[in-house]
């Protein structure tokens, strides 16, 4: 409910159009309003409240459930992302929506919303990667950031066991309001380049590596262990957890700026 609406809803109840209890039940519809599908209760208040609306989590949905979503999510003017989903679940979306864009390295599927598809990018997201073995966590990242509105950048390959690349692309980070660093193995890298820069590292550990790694366990307790005060550790393999932070503090730092 709009700021308008309101008060013209105010207005009818002074005016005795409207009686108390009706607009009561208006206000409340308005607060928390929920769409449901046959295998959802869309929460299309989210955007409102979080900045954002529902993001969709691909594992255990059919691809029709996938697809209702985002058609409810269409009909009330917001953007879809959907992450973790399937070749099959993408098929279906887009048939029902030929302009979402599908990532199969990422395995994001996105749709833009018409106010979205006009609006500037805001803030900006570099997204790194130790190895080529970690890229399609950091597609998820990037495809995350992308989808909130960021100019994203993807620099991959960089990690600690030849220094000298990173050093050839540090200037790439000069504009970047936050960077999300994606390693496995040791998990070195985020706070290799945590050490560069003077805005917050999102830190993922990736399940790659040897028997050792224990799945990327390793990776994210090396992570947690940093000693560059800038850095902020996710789940491992969680793209989508670390893009969305980097969305959210690059948007938030561009805005204050402006």
């Amino acid at each position: 409910m709009t700021e308008a609406e309101f008060r013209e809803l105010l207005a009818r109840c002074q005016a005795g159009e409207l009686p108390t209890a009706e607009a009561w039940n208006q206000i409340q519809a308005a607060l928390s309003p929920t769409f449901v599908t046959d295998s959802a209760l869309v929460d299309l208040n989210r955007l409102q409240r979080c900045g954002y609306p529902e993001v969709v989590y691909g594992p255990g949905k059919t691809p029709e459930a996938v697809a209702g979503v985002f058609q409810a999510q269409h009909a009330a003017g917001q953007c879809s992302l959907a992450t973790r989903v399937t070749p099959e679940q993408a098929d279906i979306v887009r048939q029902v929506f030929p302009l979402a864009v599908y990532n199969p390295l990422a395995r994001t599927i996105t749709l833009s919303s018409p106010a979205s598809t006009t609006r500037e990018a805001v803030g900006k997201v570099v997204v790194v990667t130790a190895g080529t073995s970690d890229r399609p966590v950091a597609e998820e990242a990037l495809e995350t950031a992308r989808w909130m509105g960021c100019d994203v950048e993807l620099m991959i390959d960089v990690g600690v066991a030849g220094p000298h690349r990173l050093l050839q692309h540090r200037h790439r980070f000069d504009d970047a309001h936050a960077i999300v660093v994606v390693a496995g193995m040791e998990g070195a890298l985020p706070s290799v380049v945590a050490g560069w820069v003077a805005v917050p590292i999102i830190a993922v550990p990736t399940s790659v590596g040897y028997g050792a790694s224990f799945q990327g366990v390793a990776a994210l307790l090396s992570m947690l262990n940093s000693c560059a005060a800038n850095v902020a550790v996710v789940n491992i393999d969680a793209g989508f957890k670390a893009g969305f932070l980097a969305g959210l503090i690059a948007n938030n730092a561009s805005t204050k700026r402006r």
